[in-house]
């Protein structure tokens, strides 16, 4: 099975010097990163597999380009980043957070046509779900068994619209456990039907609100956002956890123009606790995992159910049959217990709608 991955790839140069070479900043931001965890330029060097000659040519040349340094140096006290370089960093893993779906989403893409060419037929199940940690570790899970997938990733309520019209077998969303979840079900109830649909259940998650280490700003809950000067950052229309902020800020009375960043977007959770880790915003709203990775300080909101929703008669599907193997698997129930946030005592279940949402 093929297995193809896309990375996203630095250039740096000045538009004013014609004919100089941009600068490759991949190597460069490795660098930078190892130098952040080690304190020593030797130690980062060897880290990302340069001579320390090398490493101090690479960072000459940088700092040359931006005018500016890109390190401290101390006698006897290592080395550390300057601000130029932490932005260098975040900057980074921004991108890596914001691009992560769309890159994974464009290879799998380009997996199964090139498989299909191979193959001469089409027989592959297409995975539509929003981007979330546990998808994630499924995705893995499956090229390490060598099940094939087409996945995409895609809004909550843009995925189950996707099976509901055949475009894919299995359709990702979550929907809020306790006062929420009546509300946030009668939004996917328009495509999915009782008598044609079946669900299985992934994980059950933590979200919450994102700030920064120490919570400094003393935030408490979603009340806070109102607060003058506090800068939110929020998640695209559509997507579950948006649908969820607006039940929430409608709970607590606050509407949306009152919420400075409301309309201030990011893909994903992990896109999400990279803005706010950066320093760009000062709270965002997403799953748990997301903030451990990130390093930032998570306050708990409420937990969630994520399902995939599926034709009644997946389970007769020869094509399907490998991706639910792995999905009910003991092997994948560790994996997503392992994430933090994350509880998998019912991953692989397969309900009707009426037992999951019996109301």
């Amino acid at each position: 099975m093929l297995r193809i991955t896309l990375q996203p790839h630095w250039r740096i140069g000045q538009d004013d010097r014609d004919g100089a070479a941009a600068l490759d900043a991949s190597t460069l931001l490795g660098l930078l990163a190892a130098v952040q965890g080690s304190g020593s330029i030797a130690q980062a060097g060897r880290e990302v597999g340069l001579s320390y000659r090398h490493a101090w040519g690479l960072l000459q040349q940088a700092e040359t380009l931006f005018g500016q340094a890109l390190l401290v140096r101390g006698r006897g006290r290592g080395s550390a980043l300057t601000e130029l370089g932490v932005k260098l960093i975040w900057a980074d893993a921004r991108i890596g957070a914001r691009l992560q779906p769309l890159l994974e989403s464009l290879a799998s893409e380009l997996e199964g046509e090139l498989g299909r060419v191979q193959r001469r037929q089409r027989a592959v199940p297409r995975l539509h779900a929003s981007h979330g940690f546990a998808v994630a570790a499924l995705r893995e899970q499956l090229a390490a068994r060598q099940v094939p997938v087409e996945l995409r990733y895609r809004s909550s309520l843009e995925a189950v619209a996707a099976l509901a019209q055949g475009d894919c077998e299995l359709a990702g969303f979550h929907v809020p456990l306790g006062e929420f979840e009546a509300a946030a079900v009668q939004r996917y109830l328009p495509w999915l039907k009782h008598e044609q649909h079946l669900l299985v259940h992934l994980a059950v998650r933590s979200q919450g609100l994102f700030v920064a280490p120490g919570n400094p700003l003393g935030l408490h809950g979603l009340g806070d956002l109102a607060r003058p000067g506090l800068r939110f950052v929020n998640r695209p229309e559509g997507s579950g956890t948006r649908v969820l902020t607006d039940l929430l800020l409608q709970r607590e009375g606050i509407a949306p123009r009152a919420v400075a960043g409301y309309d201030n977007t990011e893909l994903t959770h992990a896109a999400v606790a990279a803005y706010v880790a950066s320093g760009m915003a000062d709270v965002g709203i997403g799953v748990q995992t997301a903030a451990q990775r990130f390093g930032l300080h998570f306050i708990p909101l409420l937990k969630e159910r994520y399902f995939f929703a599926m034709p009644a008669d997946a389970l007769d599907r020869a094509e399907l049959r490998p991706v639910l193997g792995v999905l009910r698997s003991p092997a994948f129930r560790a994996r997503v217990a392992a994430l933090r946030g994350y509880e998998a005592a019912n991953t692989g279940q397969v309900l009707a709608l009426g037992e999951a949402f019996p109301d």
